[in-house]
């Protein structure tokens, strides 16, 4: 999956010269976390809600409102961005945008064009509704997972058998670290005619294969954050 398919690209932006208080309230208005700074096209750096938060005085401080009021208006997103930030291309992949947020600790990246223009941004958000998609949860499909040698052609082998028993593999995930020594572990998401044809095939695939779990996330009454 390629950034460019899954990224934002009506985004707000700010110049450096923009006072932090301008930056904060757009933030806030549009409840976003972050601000890409341009000059002329370019990105040039990034502001984010944790710099306005290190920037504004302490609660504890002495001044009052409109003595803050005045030091924010006066400040300038230059003094206070990330320059020079972490981007990506559009062609980049999801998967090297994930592991470069994960590795730097950071929920969004700007993507820019080879000439350095701000085309998008991509968050840990869109990472995650890529997923969902790619692995067909919200489709209805039910998960097998497998412990497989770790061979060539063992995952051929199952994904054969479920398209000899009439169903569609929606998704394939191939893990590592959480499996046995010498084994491989594999997720797999079908959908099938109905739930007695899933017994069947269930059944079907438990004299062959080690299933390690099978079954239908339910994604109804999921628990929500209180607003």
């Amino acid at each position: 999956m390629l950034i460019k398919d899954w990224m934002a690209t009506d985004v707000l932006t700010v110049e450096e010269n923009t006072s932090l208080m301008r930056a904060t309230r757009v933030m806030k208005e549009n409840n976003i976390r972050r601000l890409p700074v341009v000059s002329h096209g370019k990105l040039i750096g990034i502001i984010t809600d944790r710099d306005v938060k290190d920037a504004s005085p302490s609660k504890a401080t002495s001044l009052d409102i409109h003595e803050v009021y005045y030091l924010l208006s006066e400040m300038k997103v230059k003094d206070v961005m990330t320059p020079s930030p972490l981007t990506l291309n559009g062609d980049d992949s999801l998967e090297k945008a994930a592991v470069i947020m994960l590795e730097n600790r950071i929920s969004g990246l700007p993507v820019v064009d080879k000439a350095g223009q701000m085309i998008g941004l991509i968050s840990e958000t869109d990472v995650l509704r890529a997923f969902i998609h790619a692995t067909g949860i919200k489709d209805g499909a039910v998960q097998y997972v497998f412990d497989l040698p770790d061979a060539p052609g063992s995952v051929t082998k199952v994904i054969e058998q479920l398209r000899q028993s009439n169903t569609r593999v929606i998704s394939i995930l191939t893990s590592f670290n959480d499996a046995p020594q010498g084994m491989k572990r594999v997720a797999i998401r079908i959908t099938a005619e109905s739930p007695e044809h899933i017994d069947a095939i269930t059944a079907k695939l438990s004299e062959s294969y080690q299933i390690v779990h099978h079954g239908r996330d339910e994604l109804k009454d999921m628990p929500k954050k209180k607003r």
